[in-house]
């Protein structure tokens, strides 16, 4: 199982292809100085759907690196951010491009159905 990492100071975004963990003090800057679209996956440890979608997020992040950085928030550790987000459901993803929310996708998707959700948002 591939393991979370959290967020480096903020710099250049990695594009290692990792998942990395965002909490409410970084959120904001993180989403405001990507130079490619972000995809936060609101998630928690307890929700077996998330633990699905985990290996799917973790394959895109190491074969989208050039065109997406995935990262994840934990509701449970940022229940503010989920609020803010108006997150009902674990999980859900946020796609941002630039600081502005343009899609929102609700529950667990294989690779094949996220990439096809995401394609029109991507470069």
């Amino acid at each position: 199982m591939s393991t979370m990492h959290d967020l480096p100071p903020p710099s250049t975004p990695p594009r290692s292809g990792r998942v990395d963990r965002l909490a409410s003090a970084t959120f904001d800057e993180v989403i405001a100085t990507s130079d490619r679209p972000v995809l936060v996956d609101f998630t928690a440890t307890w929700c077996p759907p998330c633990k699905q979608l985990t290996p799917v997020l973790h394959a895109l992040a190491a074969e989208q690196a050039d065109r997406l950085r995935i990262v994840e928030v934990d509701i449970d550790e940022s229940p503010d951010l989920a609020r803010r987000h108006q997150v009902l459901s674990a999980p859900t993803m946020v796609l941002y491009v630039g600081v502005e929310p343009v899609v929102a996708l609700v529950g667990a998707r294989g690779r094949a159905r996220l990439l096809e959700d995401l394609a029109p948002f991507l470069p």
